[in-house]
């Protein structure tokens, strides 16, 4: 890729992404609508829906599936992460006035964080390729962790959280700080989950880009569909999983390994993993709403 559309790309999603913060700092005291918050969060899709069809025009078919599979899973676990912030924000009892400013530096510290990491893992794995066994049996322990852990409805302060009150910081310093550090959390999850779906820097950092583009909006939409979309984490942990095998399928083809015991190690193609990811969500998303369908039938009748 090269350097102009490295420096066109960038320049116009730093701008849209300094826009949204400026209104959100501008609107900081205010309360979002339901109305403004939709309006946003469907621009953002059908932006990055136009972006990742245009890639294979100027660009090629294989970065189009690529970019797409990669913010689809980037935008879902982002999704999940906006669960985490409600719960982070309705236990601390953080002013609805405050929320706007604690979810612009939230967003911010993500976009750090990620770009941090997004270098590392690129200069990481294009000196080790080993290191995808350490990717890849990683997802798989979070994906373990994520369905163990899918029944909580809870969000418990850690110990830094708790530290940080007794010594008398605010709500909103307790708010950011507990958000940052969930931040960390996520950072390790979505920048293994990205390098396991394509190699491509430009791909890799626009996929999550697009996937934190609009969360601030999309937040607002969310609150009521917690109690809808309860198989979302279940779906996430398969996806991970999914990812994370394909990670140490591709390391053992990077060591020379073609089988293990007598049995072949598969290759799994760019579009099947496409194919998995997008099934297991339309699967998900129908089965929770199916669910809390009949569960609400159930108890008005």
């Amino acid at each position: 890729m090269s350097s102009t559309v490295w420096l066109v790309t960038l320049a116009a999603l730093i701008l849209v992404l300094t826009l949204d913060l400026a209104l959100a700092l501008k609107d900081r005291h205010k309360e979002t609508s339901m109305r403004t918050a939709t309006l946003w969060t469907v621009f953002y899709l059908l932006l990055a829906i136009g972006f990742g069809i245009s890639l294979g025009y100027w660009h090629n078919v294989q970065a189009r599936r690529e970019f797409f599979a990669g913010w689809l899973t980037e935008y879902s676990l982002s999704f999940d992460n906006l669960f985490v912030f409600i719960l982070i924000l309705a236990r601390l009892k953080v002013a609805k006035e405050k929320t706007q400013l604690v979810l612009l530096f939230g967003i911010v510290i993500s976009l750090i964080l990620r770009g941090i990491f997004i270098a590392a893992g690129s200069a990481i794995i294009n000196r080790w390729s080993w290191v995808f066994f350490f990717f890849g049996g990683f997802l798989l322990y979070t994906a373990i962790q994520l369905f163990r852990e899918s029944s909580a409805e809870e969000w418990e302060e850690g110990r830094l959280i708790a530290f940080v009150r007794s010594k008398g910081a605010s709500t909103f310093a307790l708010a950011l700080l507990a958000i940052a550090t969930t931040d960390v959390l996520f950072a390790f999850d979505s920048i293994p989950a990205i390098f396991g779906l394509t190699r491509d820097p430009y791909i890799v950092v626009t996929a999550n880009l697009f996937a934190l583009m609009g969360l601030r909006q999309l937040y607002f939409l969310i609150g009521g569909l917690m109690n809808k979309l309860i198989y979302l984490t279940e779906g996430l942990s398969l996806i991970l999983a999914f990812i994370g095998f394909k990670l140490v399928f591709e390391a053992c083809e990077a060591q020379g390994w073609h089988e293990i015991l007598g049995v072949s190690i598969p290759h799994i193609p760019l579009t099947f993993s496409l194919g998995f990811i997008v099934v297991t969500l339309v699967v998900t998303a129908s089965l929770s709403l199916f669910k809390t369908r009949r569960s609400h039938n159930t108890g008005t009748h």
